[in-house]
């Protein structure tokens, strides 16, 4: 992805189920859980790059002892600088590990971070300002051990404010609207519940109190906790979550938008947003880790025991194709597979472009994270060409040699155009310093086209906004003196916003609906958007599940080789000589190749919320009404 958006977080949760004791003994360090935490956020930190956290929880602690401790930043290489403050905590003058119990049960004592249930968290703030107040884990403390709450998440509910006032009549006074404080108040308060009437329980029975905290710990259902929290939240995501006592979860909304993936042994539970990570974190094969299914939970007690419970009724699943088109690092070998095949399906529109000039066409791919799509892509050329030549060799028996030769010599033009300068950096300093460094963060190889002859074709990820693309890449590309750009998209056109953890809330951002609005006014159809305008302000006062995305209707007045084409023209800066055309990929080959993750709201506007439909609508709203509003 040329552009540069926030995206989505990380989460991962251990629980080591063995004594600390048996980690010291068999892997000879009382840091085991730690270092995997570590390995895990390290693997997963393409989806945190403004800040991190971990927090660790103590089972059975001795009263009077601290036993949740967290660290958070906001720094640079946030990860390492988490790590650095836990294992500064370690004392300095202990000795090598002479007695393995005697020492784990030291460290655990003494060693704030050595415990047996981990959370860790890699942020991509889409609220808030970026300090480390901001960053997950948040947690809710309360002198019962059995009320205190961890809380980090993947997530964004599109109807904080209705969960906000829900807490209101439940008799809380919030702290602020963001999403995960509510979450996390909403899921505090049928904790203090649930606690509560086992309480009074055994507290009718004549149970001390003492007594009666460890009825609490065995009793808790977490599974009715969290149906009872959830029950109305409208949104994507993957949340886990700590006791105090020990119990832990991880739970999914019910159309599976966010990922998650788990896996256990007799060791340890272990659970991620990304299956490589688990891979080769714990070095464990592909088929012994699990997806958290939709509207489940893992749910882990404090004295072992995992279950897969059902919380709340799945919907269709709508898993997020962001997470395989881009998001996800592509060493997953699903991710692998479905990148490839979209670069693939590409083959028949990027052929018709190129007029099937294999000689005079050059392909490449921008940036690094197009490259697996490229392979794709290069496998559909070279194939379409086994077949054309298969042709021409069994049809023309007389071909002469030399045109023989030549029809066999034909091959796809495969070159390294542009090469990352990885000394300079792109993410520093506002838009328009960002555009003027990123137009010298590439080299390119000079002498790989054929100036004023060949096309070059480049394909990449995704284009949202097409504003690198107009400011800068094609800028660089067009300094080889091509005839003509073509610049392939393993996406479709981006047209609505996310509202489920991507930073994509702002309708003109998108360059496929700058598109639509400069092709209305060409066909003198601006009365369309008043239209529109006037049905998103209806809908915004009926309840969220009568709102319907009037913004399609917009879209459905023009095609989308229509759309694609006006793009063609917007992105193309006028200084540049060569042509331009801008290709996309199609819903139906989106969901050819990626059919597990059929997630397409922000290229169809069919969003498996209701409250989707009212983001979609007040990101409308905001755009007519000249304001730069989030629309969640």
């Amino acid at each position: 992805m040329s552009d540069s958006i926030k995206h989505e977080c990380g989460i991962a949760l251990i629980r080591l189920l063995k004594p600390l004791d048996y980690y010291v003994e068999k892997y000879r360090t009382i840091a085991y859980g730690l270092n995997k935490l570590y390995l895990l956020m390290e693997k997963q930190h393409n989806r945190g790059q403004d800040g991190a956290g971990a927090a660790v929880i103590k089972l059975d602690p001795i009263p009077g002892s601290h036993f949740i401790n967290r660290a958070r930043s906001i720094t640079n290489q946030p990860i390492v600088n988490v790590f650095d403050q836990i294992f500064s905590t370690f004392p300095k003058d202990r000795k090598p590990l002479d007695n393995a119990f005697a020492e784990a049960d030291w460290y655990k004592k003494n060693s704030p971070f050595i415990g047996e249930l981990l959370i860790g968290h890699l942020r991509y703030g889409t609220y808030g300002r970026n300090t480390d107040s901001y960053c997950h884990p948040f947690i809710r403390e309360n002198n019962w051990m059995t009320r205190n709450l961890v809380l980090a998440g993947n997530f964004n509910m599109t109807n904080v404010d209705d969960q906000f006032n829900m807490l209101i009549t439940l008799g809380q006074h919030p702290r602020e609207r963001s999403d995960t404080i509510t979450v996390m108040e909403k899921i505090g308060h049928f904790l203090d519940d649930e606690v509560q009437k086992i309480f009074d329980k055994y507290k009718d029975q004549g149970y001390s109190n003492a007594q009666i905290t460890d009825f609490i710990i065995k009793e808790l259902s977490v599974r009715r906790i969290l149906s009872r929290s959830a029950k109305d939240f409208d949104g994507g995501y993957a949340m886990a979550g700590m006791f105090g006592h020990g119990d832990a979860f991880v739970l999914r909304d019910p159309h599976g938008i966010r990922p998650a993936y788990y896996y256990y042994d007799d060791e340890v539970v272990v659970v991620a947003s990304e299956r490589p990570a688990i891979q080769t974190t714990f070095n464990v094969p592909f088929e012994k880790i699990h997806e958290v299914q939709p509207g489940h939970a893992l749910v882990i007690k404090k004295d072992g025991r995992v279950k897969h419970d059902l919380v709340r009724d799945p919907g269709v699943k709508k898993s997020c194709s962001f997470e395989r088109i881009y998001f996800s690092r592509g060493t997953d070998k699903e991710i692998y597979s479905e990148r490839k095949k979209l670069g693939e399906l590409l083959t028949p529109a990027i052929l018709k472009a190129i007029d099937y000039d294999f000689e005079n066409t050059v392909f490449s791919f921008i940036p690094n994270t197009a490259e697996v799509a490229f392979y794709g892509l290069i496998k559909g050329l070279e194939d379409n060409l086994e077949e054309y030549k298969l042709k021409r060799i069994t049809t023309e028996k007389d071909m002469p040699v030399a045109e023989l030769k030549r029809v066999l010599d034909m091959r796809p033009r495969v070159e390294k155009i542009a090469v990352k300068d990885v000394k300079a950096r792109t993410f520093i300093t506002d838009d328009s310093s960002r555009d003027e460094m990123v137009s010298h963060v590439y080299d390119i190889t000079y002498g790989s086209v054929k100036g004023g002859t060949d096309t070059l074709v480049v394909i990449d990820d995704s284009i949202v906004r097409g504003t690198t693309l107009q400011k800068s890449i094609l800028s660089i590309l067009d300094r080889l003196n091509p005839k003509k750009i073509i610049i392939v998209s393993s996406a479709p056109q981006i047209r609505f916003p996310d509202c489920y953890g991507i930073d994509m809330s702002r309708m003109y951002d998108f360059i496929a609906f700058r598109s639509l609005i400069a092709l209305l006014k060409e066909r003198n159809l601006n009365h369309k958007l008043n239209e529109v305008y006037e049905k998103c302000k209806a809908d915004d006062l009926k309840p969220v599940g009568e709102v319907k995305n009037h913004v399609k209707d917009l879209y459905e007045l023009f095609t989308v080789e229509e759309i694609s084409d006006k793009i063609s023209e917007i992105v193309r800066p006028n200084h540049i000589f060569a042509d331009v055309k801008v290709i996309y990929q199609t819903i139906e080959d989106l969901h050819t190749a990626c059919p597990k993750n059929l997630g397409d709201w922000y290229f169809t506007g069919n969003y498996p919320t209701p409250g989707g439909n009212k983001v979609a609508n007040k990101a409308f709203i905001n755009y007519m009404e000249g304001r730069q509003d989030r629309a969640y």
